[in-house]
């Protein structure tokens, strides 16, 4: 097993893999804190593709991944994942205050 560097790269071999074989296709996350690392683990029992990293900003970047497979598995795999994307810009906005309590 070896881990794919690029997370671009990742994302689009985890998301080919799930849509070639949804019913057997796991998504597994390992997060170890003694050492602060994240292993992300995609397989179909034929082909594994992990990423590895140690960043904090990387999160985010896993929750997007987490939210394209929550998609996938609730839609079908023939599902546009634009639609994914476009959730999380609208999330991404700032929020407006309203004429509540000052704090």
């Amino acid at each position: 097993m070896v881990y794919i560097v690029s997370w671009d790269e990742f994302v689009d071999r985890s998301v080919q893999l799930f849509r070639a074989d949804p019913e057997s296709t796991r998504y597994v996350m390992k997060y170890r804190h003694c050492d602060g690392k994240l292993v992300l683990k995609v397989t179909d029992n034929k082909e594994c593709l992990k990423f590895k990293t140690d960043q904090a900003q990387e999160a985010k970047k896993m929750e997007k991944l987490n939210n394209i497979f929550f998609t996938l598995m609730a839609r079908g795999p023939d599902v546009d994942l634009s639609e994914v994307a476009g959730k999380e810009q609208m999330e991404t906005q700032p929020v407006k205050k309203g004429r509540g309590r000052k704090q």
